[in-house]
């Protein structure tokens, strides 16, 4: 089933497209989207069509930084009820805790990860991704969005320690420089933003949590209408496999309920959480195999398996070959 994104991810596409001299509209009907969620925020569109948008437009605009200029004046109420939550919540550590919990409603393609080691911490953005898809423009426009969002809550003179990005440095640096500074890095291990961890708890102006207890139950209410526990239970096996603490007993634990009942739930769809890990890691797969920065041994435990020969064996029945030669018929 394809993911899915409110088409509020598309505020200032069109004034960015202009700007190039694009026409917005035959853009969107190139990639099979509905123009009239240019002027509607509220559609559900897709994930995959929004990123082929991006990317077309930036090759057809001859520059490599379409997806920031579109983050560059967003406003966090571009997240609707979400946001009020956030703005409502004690803590920097709660609001991204209320975005981990609740970004699906918005965005099924892409996740927010919190990792701290030694006092710091880093805000990672995966993308959730079906197929292997061109990325750079979609990828700049979430972390700039999560960018804004941080200085939002935190306050403009807010800077994080360094900006991450995976790909490579664009020619004209120049709008990256003026959204992230100078502590912007390429080629990077991971897409994120990197702050210390005090920060996390440091208290957020106007807070209100009575208020934000009373708006969460709307979005959990939206939340058990829009998913199935399958859609659930593959995003927390998403999520738990990225951060390396990826076990059933942890994903009954985001439910609320004993691994038992997770299972029992599963089988009413004709699925397991065995069935559900293996489709998250023939996915998750491809994407590490395609990073050459990542060797077999790296990504067997990336992908939660004890050993190489095990992850080895498991790869060749799924792809009919070694990961060794998969790599070096994709990638060279």
């Amino acid at each position: 089933m394809a993911n899915m994104v409110v088409s509020a991810c598309l505020t200032h596409y069109a004034d960015v497209a202009r700007a190039f001299g694009l026409d917005p509209i035959a853009q969107l009907q190139a990639v099979q989207l509905d123009p009239a969620c240019l002027e509607r925020s509220d559609f559900k569109i897709s994930v995959d069509s929004v990123w082929h948008l991006l990317e077309n437009s930036a090759s057809q605009a001859g520059v490599e930084d379409f997806g920031l200029r579109m983050a560059e004046q967003r406003q966090l109420s571009n997240l609707g009820t979400l946001a009020q939550v956030m703005r409502q919540e004690s803590t920097l550590r709660m609001a991204l805790e209320t975005l981990q919990r609740y970004l699906h409603l918005h965005n099924e393609g892409f996740l927010i990860l919190v990792e701290e080691r030694d006092g710091i911490a880093v805000i990672r953005g995966e993308q959730i991704t079906h197929r292997q898809l061109p990325s750079r423009q979609s990828v700049d426009l979430m972390i700039g969005v999560t960018h804004r969002t941080l200085k939002t809550l935190l306050g403009e003179q807010w800077q994080p320690r360094s900006v991450c990005l995976r790909h490579s440095a664009p020619q004209d640096r120049s709008t990256h420089l003026r959204l992230f500074g100078t502590r912007v890095q390429f080629n990077s291990v991971v897409d994120g933003i990197v702050c210390r961890s005090a920060e996390l708890d440091a208290p957020l102006p106007g807070s209100d949590p009575v208020a934000a207890r009373s708006v969460r139950r709307e979005l959990e209410a939206r939340g058990a209408v829009s998913e199935t526990v399958v859609d659930t239970v593959r995003r927390l096996v998403w999520q738990l496999l990225l951060t390396g603490r990826l076990s059933v007993e942890q994903v009954a634990e985001q439910l609320g309920v004993d691994r038992r009942t997770v299972h029992r739930r599963l089988l009413r769809h004709g699925e397991s959480f065995s069935s559900i890990l293996d489709q998250v890691r023939q996915e998750q797969v491809v994407r590490h195999l395609r990073d050459s920065r990542h060797s077999h041994s790296e990504i067997a435990e990336l992908l939660g398996f004890s050993c190489l020969s095990a992850f080895s064996r498991w790869f060749s029945q799924r792809f009919g070959c070694s990961p060794r030669a998969w790599r070096k018929g994709h990638v060279g």
